[in-house]
């Protein structure tokens, strides 16, 4: 297990989860201190957002309920019937907007399929509940399912890609969440999720528990993990060497549940990559999790 610089000069208290104590497990759940050059990748991502708004024009909004929150971005390719990814972005449950993330549509379009960015209620706005985030997420993945004819995408070729906290909403969707808007075990042809939390047990246990009320309803119904028999999804999960040790077990783990239960599943380990770099990757088409979300929709580079 990674151990933080400055953690193994004091002394370990009681232990809380596994092998760590309680500042272990804290600072096991917070990206900054194992990413220190956090503001400046959230700089470099905006800045690069900016810069594909410019080239590919602005994106269609459309609402998916009637919250206030309840908005997606839109970047069509001018292909009809071509394949949509979803992106379901992170930002520790508490930031961040669709319009954060518009530097991933760019990869997609390029290739040929469409890019939808869901916005969505954030934990402080919901009082510290995770659920009304779950709730819309979930839904809005059954909108664009549902209406993906209406701009131009093919409903049979639904992709998801997520990040963070995202990846944990969207692998509580692709798990137990389809079966709650009635869609098809497999109306998600396949799934990208970077860096993500598939069980919220050690998560209540931490720091993060100042911010989210959790409950043990809220732990047990929104860990994906605890769900795998419901899972129809191909999946490919992405961890950099340089993330909190727990991120890197959490998607080890789930990846291990879904091959024993014989569900596809493929774990690919970005070298020299923290949490937040990672993320860059995805929005090309050489980084390692771009190149593995283009190969799953069978799309190439252009």
């Amino acid at each position: 297990m990674n151990v933080h610089p400055g953690s193994a000069s004091r002394a370990k208290g009681p232990l809380v989860f596994l092998d760590m104590d309680q500042q272990a497990l804290d600072e096991a759940y917070d990206q900054e201190i194992w990413a220190p050059n956090r503001a400046l990748v959230v700089e470099r991502r905006k800045a690069a957002s900016e810069r594909a708004r410019t080239i590919l024009g602005m994106p269609r909004r459309v609402v998916y309920g009637p919250g206030e929150h309840e908005g997606l971005d839109i970047f069509g390719c001018g292909i009809a019937g071509a394949p949509v990814n979803v992106f379901v972005h992170g930002g520790a449950w508490r930031r961040n907007v669709a319009a954060d993330y518009a530097l991933q549509a760019e990869v997609l379009v390029r290739a040929g399929a469409h890019c939808v960015l869901i916005d969505f209620i954030n934990v402080d706005q919901a009082q510290g509940d995770l659920f009304p985030m779950y709730d819309q997420v979930r839904r809005a993945l059954a909108w664009v399912y549902r209406n993906a004819e209406s701009f131009g995408g093919d409903r049979d070729r639904v992709y998801v890609s997520a990040h963070s906290s995202g990846s944990h909403l969207a692998g509580v969707v692709l798990t137990r969440g389809w079966r709650e808007e009635g869609l098809p075990p497999d109306f998600c042809k396949g799934a990208v999720l970077l860096s993500g939390m598939y069980d919220l047990a050690p998560v209540a246990l931490s720091k993060r528990s100042s911010y989210v009320k959790f409950t043990d309803a809220m732990v047990n119904d929104l860990s994906g993990q605890r769900y795998i028999g419901g899972l129809h999804t191909p999946l490919i999960l992405a961890t950099g060497t340089c993330e909190t040790p727990e991120f890197q077990r959490q998607s080890r783990d789930f990846v291990a549940a879904a091959k024993a239960a014989g569900k596809k599943a493929e774990l690919i380990v970005g070298a020299g990559y923290n949490h937040f770099e990672l993320l860059e990757t995805l929005a090309s088409p050489y980084g390692l999790a771009g190149r593995a979300m283009l190969e799953q929709m069978r799309l190439a580079a252009r």
